[in-house]
């Protein structure tokens, strides 16, 4: 069958849940792997035994969250438009949509790591380092984000624009080439070159750079067909596109910068206690983000279907997927937050050999994955809202999620159960951010249904 017709047939009428399940399946996978090879970081660098490499690493963390936040930005406000473009049948408009997400954030990417390498030493007092983990968070930030900050925003954002055509897989091939290759890159630096943690921040430098050229080879396979172009020609500030996409992706961006916030607080509330708590953190967010990316994985790579069918006016399908990908985030994440607490034990030692450092991972992450399906069900909201177009609901519910609420809590639950109320915060951060999102999205939902044809 001729490509097109089966994109077309994909988005207008392929049953809803064998849609969502081809759409959202590889971006499950391509989400679970890019956890694995950021988690491959921790667990190789922990095999040295040394919780100082292993906390600085966790250091690092909030400046990765914010390359994800700008490739979010562009990548999902691109998404959502170029889908709403095929939708409406506006092709040149998805083509200047692309351009301009993919050269206005090498411009971001490039500034961000020039200003890392530049501010270092005035970012590390305030990521929570200290006389034990000061180099060796040096030389991971050097290498892994002021080196690397350019493939690792342009590698998410363009599987995100890809993904808009209905190239799910291999979108989901790109990010998993790169996790694949950082797995078999890290033990290779770390140990057979003795690199430590350098080596680390190494190979996820050039696993990032080998994935970016894949995806930008496949879009010049595609190009006589596709409207993701890589053309700075079509690059253009015209027909309110920068507007329309930074709008949407305004709110994952928030998502991801407010969480930059939240985990830099986080390390330096945790850091006044010990280097091995703030490895035991690292350890536990590192193995909890496994749920989250499922959770994000399904909204994501279901979002194109959604803008699709709501710019073409088929409501009635729109509200069927909307219905089916609601009840299958959360009965995965309920499975993921059992899962967690059963195991968080046994997983937390796999990562390093220290008593304390696996004492604190246990505790936090049983408290952590408690948020799992609260979790799931905000990203479902949010993703509604951004697939629909919206604007406002999707940035009130990222403002609650993470860097407002849950920093006060911090200090708060600090102040009344010890270091163990400081993970407190997240599940007690994310419930209060479920209230609201029911309260915003059951009228919408109402508001959808009565639209229906």
């Amino acid at each position: 069958m001729n490509a097109g017709v089966e994109k077309y047939r994909l988005f207008s009428s392929m049953p809803e849940g064998k849609a969502i399940v081809t759409l959202a399946i590889p971006t499950v996978i391509s989400q679970i792997i890019t956890v694995i090879y950021n988690m491959a970081d921790t667990f190789f660098v922990g095999q040295l035994g040394n919780p100082d490499q292993v906390a600085a690493a966790t250091l690092a963390m909030p400046l990765f969250m914010f390359m994800t936040a700008l490739a979010n930005l562009f990548g999902i406000g691109g998404a959502s438009l170029i889908s709403r473009c095929l939708g409406a049948n506006e092709r040149e408009k998805a083509l200047h949509c692309s351009s301009f997400c993919v050269w206005t954030a090498v411009a971001a990417a490039f500034l961000y790591g020039i200003s890392l390498v530049v501010f270092l030493p005035t970012l590390l007092p305030i990521l929570g380092a200290n006389g034990g983990t000061w180099k060796y968070s040096s030389e991971y930030i050097f290498w892994a984000i002021g080196v690397g900050a350019v493939p690792t925003v342009l590698n998410p954002e363009l599987a995100h624009l890809i993904r808009a055509e209905g190239y799910s897989k291999q979108a989901s091939f790109g990010v998993a080439f790169g996790g694949i290759l950082n797995m078999g890159l890290d033990p290779l630096f770390i140990f057979v070159f003795r690199m430590e943690i350098m080596g680390a921040a190494i190979a996820t430098m050039l696993s990032n750079a080998a994935a970016l050229v894949y995806f930008l080879c496949f879009i010049h396979k595609i190009r006589n067909v596709s409207t993701i172009t890589v053309s700075l020609k079509l690059y253009t500030l015209k027909d309110h596109i920068p507007d329309e996409v930074l709008a949407v992706g305004l709110p994952s961006f928030i998502i991801s910068m407010m969480a930059t916030i939240s985990n830099t607080v986080l390390n330096k509330i945790i850091s006044t206690y010990s280097n091995e708590a703030v490895a035991g953190m690292g350890i536990a967010k590192k193995i909890d983000l496994l749920s989250f990316a499922i959770a994000q994985g399904m909204t994501q790579g279901t979002l194109p279907l959604i803008g699709y069918n709501y710019t073409s006016g088929n409501r009635k399908r729109m509200m069927s997927v909307i219905r089916t990908l609601f009840f299958d985030c959360l009965a995965i994440s309920i499975a993921g937050m059992a899962t967690l607490l059963l195991t968080a034990a046994p997983i937390t030692r796999l990562f390093i050999d220290n008593v304390e450092a696996v004492r604190y991972g246990r505790t936090f992450l049983r408290i952590i994955c408690l948020a799992c399906p609260t979790t799931a069900v905000n990203f479902f909201v949010i993703t509604v809202f951004q697939a629909t177009g919206k604007k406002v609901q999707p940035i009130v519910l990222s403002l609650l999620r993470k860097g407002t609420v849950d920093i006060p809590l911090m200090f708060l639950f600090d102040r009344l159960m010890g270091i163990s109320g400081i993970a407190w915060a997240t599940p007690a951060a994310d419930g209060i951010a479920l209230i609201v999102s029911g309260a915003l999205a059951i009228p919408y939902l109402k508001k959808l249904r009565m639209q229906q044809i």
